[in-house]
């Protein structure tokens, strides 16, 4: 044992696990391991094999499930499922490897812990078990865990909304009056009424988050974050029965049996590793486990955002952004509002877009001919990268081209993921790179629109923090500062939430009193600050001006104004698309 003290933070993103060890005493980064999921986001057809035969999950204390492999049938449109055992073999692989690599004495490590994309749901048993690791549920879709961007359940959060609005419910102003097809209820809704037999064979409708606490630790500890900004939370309680039996007569007891559990602050202690889970990870049986959380809002401290006004941008495959304030406020289209959900004694408040990074994917993966493959690998670039310096090279608006960024639906401030993306301008003389950097753009305008609903509401956004992969495109970067009209500060860390996971560990462990003060000790900003050069400014407030002009148009058709106030073309295609696919 040595003098130092560290900390292990764990990251289950959308494609893989990351898991950092953390030194205590001023948050150095001595080593990092990345396990990709072998079964990554399932949305086209169920896997033949749900599990990792070595690293089948099991319940909290249970030794795990036998087999229950998927049929590889196929997936309705908008389906986004994922395997549990994948995030166990995050645990088992990742967390030994970094011991090893980095040659710590597991007796130095203080505590562990971790965060989640949210809201990823998972159906259980009583003792943690996943549905589909049962043998007569491997091959219902049901069974397995939802994952964030599952946006199949969007016509149960319509209904939804439109009964909390008939109702006048006081908990939907705290979500800009809309919640979303994402989130606890929507998919849970989902669930008893396309497959009510798993409904009522599941006992828990379990956030991951809280999950992968459960088999750390033997305890099944909701946290606060996933349950008042996924959840519906609000205040102490709920929605109530009556509300959810108006929905649907048998969901009245969704909230009070399905999401049952003591809820915990960010920064507490959930438990203690369990001797399984030392087996698993390497580590010492005992030492602390903190309170599960989200990607998001646990990166807030690691980015050292955990001010009033410091507005934090986690850009990866989405963006979510979070920022803390000492008011209350209905803000229209955020993902909400709840009490302690970042830093005790402030409100954390959290808006976000469904597609960033996933969106340049998309095109480059199915839109960019081969002789730009070609000549990428030719000067050792990756595709992205050529696209990049291709794009940077064009002068402002030079394209003539503006776009919306809802490949994957809007999440703020629309919160409609029926809505699909535009690109208008092209002609037979547009390029790719044109293209590419219309994308990137949108999505520059798709966060301006986020600070100026916050500014409007009186939530003052006086500083924009980035953190996350894409943080490494320095001409993405700078796009972003020009349209916002603000310096763009950086985030320290590449592996940002894993460290705000290591950061709360070391809370959860006594290290420090609070997330506050942990974060000052081991966050960090980076060297870099984006300026914004105002003629670019100037350009792109004119291309903002059409982007607006098309949100309006196709975003709130019939919601402001009435029936004529936009055109709802993109919900007809949606539901044409749905019908054909069925």
């Amino acid at each position: 044992m040595s003098g130092e003290r560290y900390v292990v933070g764990v990251d289950f993103g959308t494609l893989s696990g990351r898991a950092v060890l953390v030194r205590v005493s001023d948050g150095a980064e001595v080593g990092a391991v990345t396990y990709e999921y072998p079964h990554g986001v399932i949305d086209r057809k169920l896997p033949t094999d749900n599990s990792n035969k070595n690293d089948r999950a099991g319940g909290g204390g249970s030794g795990g499930a036998g087999g229950g492999d998927g049929d590889g049938r196929e997936l309705p449109p908008d389906w986004a499922l994922q395997v549990p055992s994948d995030y166990i073999g995050v645990l088992k692989h990742a967390i030994p490897e970094l011991i090893t690599a980095t040659k710590i004495d597991p007796a130095d490590v203080i505590g562990i812990g971790t965060d989640f994309t949210a809201s990823t749901d998972i159906p259980v048993l009583a003792d943690g078990t996943p549905l589909c690791e049962l043998p007569e549920y491997g091959n219902r879709p049901h069974a397995y865990a939802k994952l964030w961007k599952h946006h199949a359940a969007q016509p149960h959060a319509d209904r939804i909304n439109a009964l909390a609005r008939d109702r006048g419910e006081p908990w939907l102003g705290r979500y800009g009056g809309l919640i979303s097809s994402e989130w606890e209820f929507a998919k849970g809704l989902q669930l008893l009424e396309e497959d009510p037999e798993a409904y009522h064979r599941m006992d828990r409708f379990a956030e991951a988050a809280d999950w992968i606490i459960w088999q750390l630790t033997g305890n099944y500890v909701r946290n606060a974050c996933t349950a008042g900004y996924k959840g519906i939370y609000q205040d102490g309680r709920y929605p109530d029965r009556d509300f959810l039996t108006t929905l649907n007569p048998d969901f009245g007891d969704f909230a009070g049996t399905k999401l049952k559990g003591t809820i915990a602050s960010l920064g507490d202690k959930a438990g203690t590793l369990t001797e399984r889970a030392a087996r698993w990870t390497g580590l010492e049986p005992g030492i602390a486990v903190a309170t599960g959380n989200v990607d998001a809002h646990v990166t807030a401290p690691a980015a050292q955002a955990v001010g009033p006004g410091q507005l934090l941008a986690i850009m990866g495959t989405s963006t979510c952004h979070v920022m803390s304030a000492p008011t209350l406020a209905e803000v229209p289209g955020m993902c909400g509002v709840v009490d302690g959900g970042i830093v005790a004694g402030l409100y954390g408040y959290e808006a976000g877009q469904s597609g960033v990074g996933d969106i340049f994917a998309w095109f480059a993966d199915n839109f960019v001919p081969p002789n730009y493959h070609h000549d990428a690998e030719r000067i050792g670039l990756t595709l992205h990268d050529h696209l990049t310096a291709l794009a940077a090279a064009q002068p402002v608006g030079g394209h003539g081209l503006v776009a919306l960024d809802w490949e994957s639906g809007n999440r703020s401030v629309l919160v409609d993921h029926a809505l699909s993306g535009v690109i208008v301008g092209m002609t037979l003389a547009t390029r790719p790179e044109e293209v590419y950097r219309a994308l990137i753009e949108a999505t520059a305008f798709g966060t301006r629109k986020i600070v100026e609903t916050f500014t409007a509401s009186g939530i003052d956004v006086t500083e924009f923090v980035a953190a996350g992969g894409l943080l490494r495109n320095e001409f993405l970067m700078q796009v972003y500062a020009d349209v916002l009209r603000m310096p763009v500060a950086t985030c320290a860390s590449e592996q940002a939430p894993a460290l705000g996971s290591a950061i709360h560990a070391a809370v959860a462990a006594g290290a420090y009193p609070d997330v506050k003060t942990a974060g000052a000790a081991m966050g960090g900003r980076g060297d870099r600050v984006y300026q914004p050069d105002p003629a670019a400014a100037d350009v792109y407030d004119r291309l903002y001006a059409e982007y607006e002009t098309l949100h309006d148009y196709f975003g709130r058709a019939g919601k402001n104004g009435g029936e004529n106030s936009g055109n709802d073309a993109m919900h007809r295609l949606n539901a044409l698309r749905r019908e054909a696919l069925s």
